[in-house]
Parts: structure tokens; C-alpha cells; sequence
């Protein structure tokens, strides 16, 4: 698939790295049936921690209230050069720190009464197991691969794949 191997720290490096700059994923929980939905995160790579901003009267936040639970995010960014999905913990937290540190316009948009909101809630994401996918090629390259590979008969370079754990 690739001419390169991509390592396990290779592909977690390009992950934070996308994440810090277009920064929305799927979040849900890991059951049957549950399904998953928009979020921005919130990255500390020094924790392996995501963060993200909900209020208390919503599905996912009533679901995790209870006590931590099964979770997913999945994650492509905006370049389309990383591509990722991680099992982990998803559960209520209230790190005063964690609010100020990120707390900017568009999140207070969804708090009329600032970070004293009685509705905002945190949310904790401790990432474990998963997969990053990273190409590099953009897509004129990436047309060039699949044309070769058509011609040749072969499976077109489409980057790497690597396992990784954010514990």
C-alpha cells in the first residue's frame, strides 16, 4: 500500500498535529445503536486527553452522567491527510482549568451565562486503541496513484496505516 512504514508514533504525531488545527470529530458512545455526532475538541497531547464543550441537557451528556462509559471519536481532517478512530473513556468532568484554558466566543455562544452556565458541562475523552490513516499525497497524486495502479495492475500508494495508543 505504501512505499513507506508508518510507525505508531509517526501516525499519533500527525494526529495531534491535525487535531490542534481543524479540530471537529464524531463523538459517541460504543454501543449498538447509539450514533455518533459533531464535536469540537479539545486536545492535551501531554494527558492524551480530549476535551469537549456540552451542555447538561443533552443525550450524550444525560448518557455519560452515570458514570464513565464505552466511547468512540472519529476524526478526518480538513486536508484529508489524517483520518483516525479511537475506542476510549467518555465521562463528566468539571476541570475548572480545562474551561478557562479553552474558553473562547464560539463556545461562550453556547452559554449565555458564561462559564457559571448551569448547563455547561465538560466532557472527558481518555482516548485508548485505534487507528490513524495519513496520506500525504493530495489529490493530483493521489489520481496518479490510481491511474498507475489501474495500468499496472497493481493496488495504488495511498499512504499508511498504523495501530495506535494514546495511553
Amino acid at each position: 500500500m505504501s512505499d513507506k512504514t508508518l510507525t505508531a508514533a509517526e501516525a499519533e504525531t500527525e494526529f495531534w498535529k491535525h487535531l490542534k488545527s481543524s479540530n471537529t470529530g464524531m463523538l459517541g458512545l460504543d454501543r449498538p445503536g447509539y450514533h455518533s455526532q459533531p464535536m469540537t475538541a479539545f486536545r492535551d497531547e501531554e494527558t492524551s486527553t480530549i476535551w469537549f464543550f456540552t451542555r447538561n441537557d443533552t443525550d450524550l451528556a444525560r448518557d455519560v452522567s452515570g458514570g464513565a462509559q464505552d466511547a468512540m471519536f472519529t476524526y478526518g481532517s480538513k486536508d484529508q491527510e489524517v483520518w483516525a478512530c479511537f475506542h476510549g473513556k467518555l465521562s463528566i468532568d468539571h476541570d475548572q482549568g480545562v474551561i478557562d484554558r479553552n474558553w473562547n466566543p464560539i463556545v461562550a455562544a453556547w452559554y449565555p451565562k458564561g462559564k457559571d452556565d448551569p448547563h455547561l458541562t465538560l466532557l472527558r475523552f481518555d482516548g485508548d486503541d485505534g487507528r490513524v490513516w495519513v496520506s500525504k499525497k493530495g489529490p493530483v497524486a493521489f489520481f496518479y496513484e490510481v491511474a498507475k495502479a489501474n495500468l499496472t495492475k497493481t493496488t495504488p500508494d495511498a499512504g499508511g496505516v498504523a495501530d495506535v495508543n494514546l495511553r
